[in-house]
C-alpha cells in the first residue's frame, strides 16, 4: 500500500490537484483498502461496489460532497494509477439537494470579526470577507500578493489558477497595521508557529470560537464569509459576472445562486401586481 500511496501522491501532484485535494484522495483509498483488509491494486470491481453500498447506507449522515470525494478517489486511482478504467466505469455522482448558503448581515460580519481574540485571527478573516477568499487562499496568501499600487491582490486558487481581486484602502490600512505590528516571518503574510503559512484547520478553531463568541444565532463556517461578500455586492449594484470573476467560478452559474439569496434584490424587485390597473 505504501508504494501505491507513492504513485497516487506523484499521479495527483502531476496533474496538478491541489495539495488539500491530494490528502483527501489518498485518505479515502487507505479508508478503502482498511475495509476491504487488503491492497486496492488486487482487487477489482466487486469489492469496489461493496465499499460503494457501505458508503450510501450510511447517508444521510455521509454528505453528497463527501460521497463524490470518494467516488473522485477510487475513479482517479483506477483511471489514472493502475490503468484499469472499466473496474469504476459503474459510478454515478450523487447530486446535493440544492440549499441556500447562509449569509449574515453587515452587522453580524462586524460583530463575529470583532470577536477574534488575536490581531492575526481577526485581520485574517478580515481580508476573507473583505475579498471574498476561501480560507485556504488567505492562509496562503504572501506579502508580495498584496499589489497596493494597482489596488489588487493575487490569489492562488484551486488547481493553482491565479486571479486578481481587489484591495480595498480600508484593508489596505489594516494590513499594514497588522504587518508593522506582528512581522509575520517571510513570505507569508499570515505565517503558522512552524515558520510556514498559517494552517487552515488552526483559523477554522479560531473561527468556530469567535461565532460562539458573538453569538450569531446560526450555524457558519469561515465560508459564510465568502458567500457574504458575494451577497453584500450584489445587494450593493455589482455585476454578476464581476462578481464570478472575483470568486474565481468557471461558471457563471456557481455564481447565480448568490441571487437567491439577496434580499436586498428581491426586496427591490416588483411583483406584477404592481402593474395592474386598481380595481373598485
Amino acid at each position: 500500500m505504501t508504494k501505491l500511496r507513492k504513485q497516487m501522491m506523484q499521479d495527483l501532484e502531476l496533474a496538478g490537484y491541489a495539495p488539500a485535494t491530494r490528502k483527501h484522495y489518498v485518505r479515502s483509498i487507505a479508508q478503502f483498502a482498511r475495509f476491504q483488509g487488503m491492497s486496492p491494486a488486487e482487487i477489482g470491481q466487486t469489492e469496489v461496489r461493496e465499499w460503494v453500498d457501505d458508503l450510501r447506507r450510511q447517508r444521510p449522515k455521509l454528505s453528497s460532497q463527501r460521497l463524490r470525494q470518494h467516488f473522485a478517489a477510487l475513479r482517479f486511482l483506477y483511471t489514472k494509477t493502475l490503468g484499469r478504467p472499466e473496474v469504476t466505469s459503474f459510478l454515478s455522482w450523487p447530486k446535493d439537494v440544492e440549499k441556500l448558503p447562509t449569509v449574515l448581515t453587515e452587522s453580524q460580519v462586524h460583530r463575529l470579526l470583532a470577536a477574534f481574540e488575536t490581531p492575526r485571527m481577526r485581520v485574517l478573516f478580515t481580508t476573507v470577507y473583505a475579498a471574498g477568499l476561501r480560507i485556504s487562499e488567505a492562509c496562503r496568501l504572501e506579502t508580495r500578493d498584496i499589489d497596493a499600487e494597482r489596488g489588487v491582490i493575487r490569489v492562488r486558487g484551486k488547481g493553482g489558477k491565479e486571479r486578481l481581486v481587489m484591495l480595498s484602502p480600508r484593508l489596505l490600512v489594516i494590513l499594514r497595521a497588522y504587518w508593522k505590528q506582528e512581522r509575520p516571518k517571510a513570505p507569508w503574510l499570515f505565517a503558522g508557529k512552524t515558520g510556514n503559512h498559517l494552517a487552515p484547520d488552526v483559523a477554522r478553531q479560531a473561527f468556530k470560537k469567535a461565532a460562539a463568541q458573538a453569538k450569531l444565532g446560526k450555524k457558519v463556517t469561515p465560508h459564510v464569509l465568502r458567500h457574504s461578500f458575494a451577497t453584500h455586492l450584489l445587494e450593493a449594484g455589482t455585476d454578476l459576472r464581476i462578481i464570478q470573476v472575483l470568486l474565481g467560478h468557471d461558471s457563471i452559474k456557481s455564481t447565480t445562486r448568490y441571487v437567491r439569496v439577496s434580499a436586498g434584490t428581491i426586496r427591490k424587485t416588483k411583483s406584477p401586481l404592481e402593474r395592474l390597473k386598481k380595481t373598485g
